[in-house]
């Protein structure tokens, strides 16, 4: 296994992120419900986590501000242009999936 300093493995998981977050709004198609249901996280979840991370280092976030940093845009924005109404079938699997509970 390669060993890397702790600096190149900050940087390969930032990059790591940054991809991820790029694919992410790329991929407006995909909501929010599905990635709950399929990996049991979200976009959503990912900006808790930015948010959290912040904070942990002193910085003050909001919620807003998270999630606009993983959106790329207001979430209100995001909503409105790409967010469908999840189908019965979508929302029968989260409520059995749902790993906030």
């Amino acid at each position: 296994m390669t060993t890397l300093s702790k600096e190149q493995q900050t940087e390969f998981e930032a990059a790591a992120f940054r991809r991820l977050i790029t694919h992410l709004r790329e991929r407006t198609d995909v909501q929010n419900i599905d990635l709950m249901n399929l990996a049991g996280f979200c976009r959503n979840c990912l900006s808790n986590w930015y948010r959290e991370a912040a904070e942990a280092e002193g910085v003050t976030m909001t919620k807003d501000e998270s999630r606009e940093i993983v959106y790329g845009m207001p979430y209100e924005d995001w909503k409105n242009i790409h967010q469908t109404e999840a189908s019965p079938v979508q929302k029968a699997t989260f409520e059995v999936n749902n790993p906030h509970k």
